[in-house]
């Protein structure tokens, strides 16, 4: 069973800058898709942005021109660098890979444990 471990989440002011870092270890051979979700207190957990293995990358509107998604298909990690971070940028960012081993013909969901970013104003 593969697992998600993240990492670079912290308390930072506004305008300031974090880099997200996801890495999937265990038995997860490939993978479709990678990306980021946060959930503010109260509010359901949405998408940040994601990235395909082609590189197609989508991004939520609020954090486009400030958030970038890559991928490192091979180390099985994803980053999200985040920007001129505000206030609402707070929450609980989880990181989700959608793959599988290669052993198997579906894909499964693959969720991290969530690491916090907060930006004070």
């Amino acid at each position: 069973q593969a697992q998600l471990v993240e990492s670079g989440g912290g308390l930072v002011q506004t305008g300031g800058s974090l880099r997200l870092s996801c890495t999937a270890s265990g038995r997860i051979d490939s993978i479709s898709t990678m990306g980021w979700y946060r959930q503010a207190p109260g509010k359901q957990r949405e998408l940040v942005a994601s990235i395909t293995s082609g590189s197609t990358t989508t991004y939520e509107d609020s954090v486009k021109g400030r958030f970038t998604i890559s991928g490192d298909n091979v180390k099985n990690t994803v980053y999200l660098q985040m920007d001129n971070l505000k206030p609402e940028d707070t929450g609980l960012y989880y990181c989700k890979m959608v793959g599988r081993p290669a052993w198997r013909m579906w894909d499964s969901d693959y969720w991290g444990q969530g690491t916090q970013v907060t930006v004070t104003s």
